[in-house]
């Protein structure tokens, strides 16, 4: 059962129970939804019978009450044939302090914080069919993982390596600080030093006055993007579905529409048709 992220199916279940509640009352109903979702922002169950203390009388009553947890999806971060024995995950745990409680991820939080070295945890095991490697191994690729969205370029990266393929790859890594958040800083040097990596763009907003993200540097290197497009370059976006993934399209729409000296409608056909040969694709969360 979840009993981390409030949601409005939880309330309604519980004012089911004590329909006298005229504060449970006032957050069910389709007239309600708004003020439900207003209140569910940045809570959890437990703030939500604290609220409304008493009105769980029952340890079974939090099956009705509560849907069951869905999996957390991570991406695989480690190819299988370089670690033939082992499963490699990129995890941050997320931490934050809302409605005067600090709190932190569900998954994140018990797989950094709650669980000790060897301990067993169980897993669920979903394959994306989509966000995979060209069949190609000549194919170049371009990465783009800011923070923990490198997880499945590394993994990318691993694979390519280990086949020797002779695609060119091409990676965009963005996080705060070089110092503290350059992930795989070292085994990435060594991909450029050995030419498995052709390019290693960083983009470390904190480290200078102005802050610097990866759509920047896709900004600042777009006719080599486009020069890579033209030669059947897949395009992978990982991380941030927010803000980021919308603004690195923005940005590769602007080096395609520049590159062939065309408008955004050109661009953006030229983009349709890259997702249509499966050659632009994301994995946003």
């Amino acid at each position: 059962m979840t009993i981390g992220k409030l949601s409005r199916g939880a309330i309604t279940q519980l004012a089911k129970l004590v329909p006298e509640n005229v504060g449970l009352q006032g957050l069910t109903g389709p007239d309600n939804r708004a003020k439900a979702e207003d209140y569910c922002w940045g809570r959890e169950f437990i703030d939500l019978i604290v609220d409304f203390a008493g009105t769980v009388t029952d340890p079974q009553q939090l099956f009705t009450i509560l849907p069951r947890l869905t999996p957390r999806m991570y991406s695989i971060s480690s190819s299988q044939k370089v670690h033939p024995d082992s499963v490699h995950t990129t995890v941050r745990v997320i931490r934050y302090e809302a409605h005067g409680r600090d709190r932190q991820g569900v998954a994140s939080g018990h797989m950094g914080d709650r669980s000790q070295i060897g301990t067993t945890l169980p897993i669920f095991l979903h394959s994306n069919n989509n966000f995979r490697l060209p069949v190609d191994p000549n194919a170049p690729v371009i990465m783009i993982g800011p923070g923990t969205g490198i997880a499945p370029f590394r993994a990318f990266l691993e694979e390519r390596q280990a086949d020797g393929a002779k695609g060119k790859n091409w990676l965009f890594f963005g996080e705060q600080r070089s110092k503290l958040d350059f992930l795989y800083q070292e085994q990435l040097e060594g991909m450029l030093a050995d030419g498995t990596l052709t390019h290693l763009h960083t983009a470390f907003s904190r480290d200078q006055h102005n802050k610097v993200y990866v759509q920047d540097r896709i900004a600042e290197e777009a006719k080599e993007v486009y020069e890579w497009l033209e030669q059947g370059a897949y395009f992978y976006d990982c991380g941030d579905a927010t803000r980021m993934a919308k603004d690195v399209e923005l940005a590769l729409l602007d080096a395609i529409a520049k590159g062939s000296n065309g408008t955004l409608d050109h661009a953006n056909e030229y983009l349709a048709n890259m997702k249509k040969q499966k050659r632009y694709q994301r994995d946003v969360y």
